[in-house]
């Protein structure tokens, strides 16, 4: 399979950033998409709604359903499915793409928002893709996959940030687990992380501002490798993390340049890519400072 035409995809987030990315490559094929996400109004600092959103993926090409969503409320996960479902007669792919992040130590990390991260980004994922499965395994080629991180135990990624780090890799434990309960039902769980920082409002707020946006590339590599995996036959490609311009080299990408948000400017290597992960040929990256100094920084 090489499109996406008529699927239909729930993702989570999915009002900016590579959620949104991936959204409008999957609107290109014309694709149905439901934006399950929590921005209805305009933030200040946070660009696109999911009203803005629903308007991008039609004008790309797909149909649009905004859902207002809270992935920490079960009854809304719940309604926003059941809404998705009767919008479009089912779910073919499930992108866990929300997230919340805190790069702080553990004195630095109040409750409240160590209760944010895990709420969304670990039992936010579970619960999203517990109440998709029943949906998916009707689906012809279904699809889970989940923007988080390989599972690379080095204490690097704990000490700075223990709290994001677990709810991070939380993600990644249910691709382990889920892949491994929905095989035999041909439903693939993959993970999928960008090698390099991606220009979205979490880096340039969080990680450097305009710094570090220059030393990134564009949310749609993200999307084009999303894209890639998700028209992999469900029942051969699962379990896997997925690292972004790799996917796309093993699918016959050979520039990766277009991707870069300014070509003169070194790239930016993003958290959690294991050390022994050798980027395509052509591709060279620097190391990001720890999270420690780019906290340190602000």
């Amino acid at each position: 399979m090489t499109s996406l035409k008529g699927k239909t995809l729930f993702v989570s987030g999915a009002s900016r950033g590579i959620g949104l990315a991936i959204a409008l490559r999957a609107a290109r094929d014309g694709a149905n998409v439901a934006i399950a996400a929590k921005t209805a109004e305009p933030h200040p600092k946070l660009k696109g709604t999911i009203y803005t959103a629903a308007d991008e993926i039609r004008a790309a090409g797909g149909k649009a359903l905004p859902v207002l969503c809270d992935i920490r409320d079960e009854a809304q996960v719940i309604a926003a499915i059941e809404q998705t479902v009767a919008e479009f007669g089912g779910i073919d792919i499930c992108v866990n793409n929300a997230s919340a992040i805190s790069l702080t130590n553990s004195q630095a990390t109040d409750m409240k928002r160590f209760d944010l991260m895990m709420g969304i980004n670990t039992r936010g994922t579970f619960m999203v893709s517990k109440y998709c499965i029943p949906h998916l395994k009707k689906a012809g080629n279904p699809h889970i996959l989940m923007l988080s991180p390989p599972l690379d135990m080095k204490q690097k990624w704990f000490e700075h940030s223990t709290a994001y780090t677990m709810a991070k890799f939380g993600m990644s434990m249910c691709v382990l687990g889920l892949s491994g309960e929905l095989k035999s039902a041909g439903v693939a769980v993959n993970a999928l992380w960008p090698r390099t920082t991606i220009a979205t409002a979490a880096v340039g707020n969080l990680l450097g501002g305009d710094a570090m946006m220059r030393a990134s590339r564009t949310p749609e590599i993200m999307g084009d490798a999303a894209h890639a995996i998700l028209t992999r036959p469900s029942r051969e490609f699962t379990g896997q993390f997925c690292i972004d311009d790799k996917v796309l080299y093993a699918s016959g990408v050979r520039d990766f340049e277009h991707y870069r948000v300014d070509r003169s400017v070194p790239l930016m290597s993003d958290f959690f890519v294991p050390d022994d992960d050798v980027p395509p040929p052509g591709v060279t990256v620097q190391a990001l400072p720890s999270v420690g100094a780019a906290q340190t920084s602000h």
